[in-house]
């Protein structure tokens, strides 16, 4: 009795399927269509902030990347100026509000500061496109590395904050901090 009743529930179950196999309505097609719409506009928009973004946090970490890279060259007292390593050891300078570059220096004249008289360029580094200086402080600071443990001179002896800007939402904003010990953090 229950494989019979099983049976016709079966059969009634493939009638019922027959009867009810067919596409899809003229309505279904445009509600799926106009969901696809607007999942598709709400992802465009947001890949362009999300892109500026990514290059902001792209530019402070290439910054204090950087930043390693000087202290680095310092503590392996790196040959470079003809053959020698400079006294002064090597350093990372950033000019002023509003620059999108920063420069990588040998500090040949030993003063622990950057003069384009007294040391050597080794390469002027561009943010990302977009991303700006928009906070020194100290202002035109430097941040140098001597060797050989490496001794860490700033500019006006404290911690050296830099902030970066997007300059197209100046409320998007990413804070680089060297202290005294060489330690960097971004916030």
């Amino acid at each position: 009795m229950i494989i019979k009743k099983m049976r016709n529930a079966l059969k009634l179950g493939l009638a019922q399927k027959k009867r009810f196999q067919g596409g899809f309505t003229l309505i279904e097609v445009l509600v799926i269509i106009a969901i696809i719409v607007i999942l598709s506009g709400v992802v465009f928009i947001n890949y362009r902030s999300s892109e500026k973004t990514l290059a902001l946090q792209r530019a402070a970490n290439k910054l204090a990347q950087d930043i390693r890279r000087v202290q680095e060259m310092a503590i392996a007292a790196q040959v470079c100026c003809g053959g020698t390593v400079p006294p002064g050891g090597y350093g990372i300078y950033l000019g002023n509000v509003n620059d999108t570059s920063y420069i990588l220096y040998a500090d040949k004249n030993n003063s622990g500061d950057y003069s384009p008289a007294g040391n050597e360029r080794i390469e002027t580094i561009n943010l990302e496109q977009g991303v700006k200086i928009s906070l020194l402080n100290p202002s035109s600071p430097s941040i140098n590395f001597k060797p050989p443990d490496p001794t860490i001179t700033l500019t006006g002896g404290g911690p050296v904050e830099i902030t970066l800007v997007l300059e197209s939402d100046t409320s998007k904003t990413k804070k680089i901090t060297v202290n005294k010990a060489g330690l960097v953090e971004i916030e």
